[in-house]
C-alpha cells in the first residue's frame, strides 16, 4: 500500500472575493521611516560624540585603525545568522513554502526588529500579518508563533546554561570569579523548567490557551529533533556571537575568552527589551556593561560592540525592507504560496480541481 496521503477531490463553487485586510499601523510605511529616521539620528548623535568629546580620543584611534577584511568577514557572518533564523523559520511553520517566500517573511521580520522599538516582538507580529494575509488560520499561526519564540528564545538560554556552567566549573577560563558563571547558569535552567512546564500553569487561564498550545507545539517540535530547526536557532545566535567576537579582532582587539563572550552576551541582549527604536542604546549598554563586569577592557568592549551594533542594524534593515516591499506587492496580488501550508483547506491542483489537504501541517 502507498504511504501517501489520501486526498478528496471536490468541486467546488469558486471563493467570494474578500477586502484584503491591510497593513496594521505599526508597519506602514510611514511608521518604518519614521523609525528609520529616529535609528539615523540617534547613529549621527553616537558618531558626533566619538568625534567631538575630547575624553573619547583612545575610542576615535581604535575606530582609525579598523581593519576591513575583517569587518566583511563580520557582515558575512551577520548573513549566516540571517539565514539560520529564515531556516529555523521554514522548519517551524511550513516547509511547503517555497525558499523565496520563507526568506522574504523572515528577512522582513528581521528588518522589523531592526527599526522598530518592541524588543523583537515587531518580526513576530509582522510575520503573523504576513502568514494570515497569506490565508493561514489564526489558532494555526498564534500556536506557531509561539512556539518560535520559545526555541529560539530557549537557543539562547541553553547555550547561556552551558556557558555558565563551564565558567562556574572552569572547564572554560575568564570570568573574575565563579559566581558570574553559575548565577546566570541557574538562572538559565529555571528559565528552561519553567519555559518547558508553563503549559499546565497557563491553561488555567482561558485567554492564555493560545501559549499553552504553543508551548506544547514547541516541545513536539523539539521532540522531532528536526536539524532544520536546532541548528537554525543555534546558527541564528552563534553566528551573531562570532561577529561579535570577529570585531574585537577587526580593531586589534584581544577577543575574550569564549565563555566569558558567550555569557556575557546573552545577558547583554536583555537591554533590547527597552522600548527604543532597534534597542538601540539599550543592547549597546547591556554589552558594553556586561562585558566589563567580566572583564573586558571598557575602550575595547565599546569599540567592538559599536561596530557589532551597526552592521546587526544595517544588514537585516538593507535586505529586508526591500524583501517586504517585494512580499507585499505578491501578497496584493495573490502570487504567493502560504496558502499550501494552511491544513485541512481545498487548495487547487493542476488537473485535478479543488483537493483536500491532509488534516495537518508541517
Amino acid at each position: 500500500m502507498s504511504d501517501r496521503p489520501e486526498f478528496t477531490v471536490e468541486y467546488l463553487e469558486p471563493p467570494v472575493a474578500i477586502e484584503a485586510e491591510p497593513l496594521p499601523e505599526d508597519f506602514s510605511s510611514s511608521r518604518l521611516r519614521r523609525s528609520l529616521l529616529i535609528v539615523g539620528a540617534l547613529v549621527v548623535v553616537v558618531v558626533a560624540a566619538i568625534v567631538l568629546i575630547p575624553g573619547l580620543g583612545s575610542l576615535r584611534e581604535n575606530f582609525q585603525g579598523a581593519q576591513v577584511g575583517w569587518l566583511v568577514f563580520a557582515a558575512v557572518l551577520q548573513l549566516g545568522s540571517c539565514a539560520s533564523y529564515v531556516l529555523v523559520f521554514r522548519g517551524v511553520f511550513c516547509r511547503r513554502m517555497s525558499w523565496r517566500t520563507s526568506s522574504e517573511i523572515g528577512m522582513s521580520e528581521l528588518a522589523a526588529n531592526s527599526v522598530l522599538s518592541v524588543g523583537g516582538a515587531g518580526g513576530l507580529a509582522l510575520g503573523a500579518w504576513i502568514l494570515r494575509r497569506g490565508g493561514l488560520a489564526a489558532d494555526f499561526i498564534a500556536r506557531r508563533t509561539v512556539a518560535f519564540f520559545l526555541i529560539t528564545s530557549l537557543a539562547n538560554v541553553t547555550f547561556l546554561a552551558l556557558g555558565g556552567i563551564a565558567l562556574a566549573t572552569r572547564i572554560l577560563d575568564g570570568a573574575p570569579s565563579r559566581w558570574l558563571g553559575a548565577i546566570p547558569a541557574f538562572g538559565a535552567l529555571f528559565v528552561i523548567v519553567l519555559a518547558l512546564g508553563a503549559s499546565r500553569l497557563v491553561r488555567r487561564f482561558d485567554r492564555a490557551q493560545f501559549l499553552a498550545d504553543g508551548v506544547d507545539e514547541a516541545v513536539r517540535l523539539l521532540r522531532k529533533r528536526d536539524p532544520a530547526i536546532l541548528f537554525g536557532a543555534a546558527g541564528y545566535m552563534l553566528f551573531d556571537v562570532a561577529m561579535l567576537g570577529v570585531c574585537f579582532i577587526a580593531f586589534g582587539n584581544d577577543v575574550p575568552p569564549v565563555g566569558v563572550l558567550l555569557v556575557a552576551y546573552i545577558i547583554g541582549q536583555l537591554g533590547g527589551l527597552i522600548p527604543i527604536p532597534g534597542g538601540f542604546g539599550g543592547v549597546d549598554g547591556g554589552l558594553i556593561g556586561t562585558l566589563v563586569i567580566y572583564g573586558v577592557d571598557a575602550g575595547d568592549a565599546a569599540v567592538a560592540v559599536i561596530a557589532y551594533r551597526g552592521l546587526l542594524l544595517a544588514i537585516p534593515a538593507l535586505l529586508g525592507l526591500p524583501a517586504l516591499a517585494v512580499l507585499r506587492r505578491r501578497l496584493s496580488s495573490e502570487a504567493h504560496d502560504i496558502a499550501m501550508c494552511a491544513p485541512g483547506q481545498s487548495v487547487e491542483v493542476l488537473g485535478r480541481g479543488l483537493v483536500e489537504r491532509p488534516a495537518t501541517a508541517g
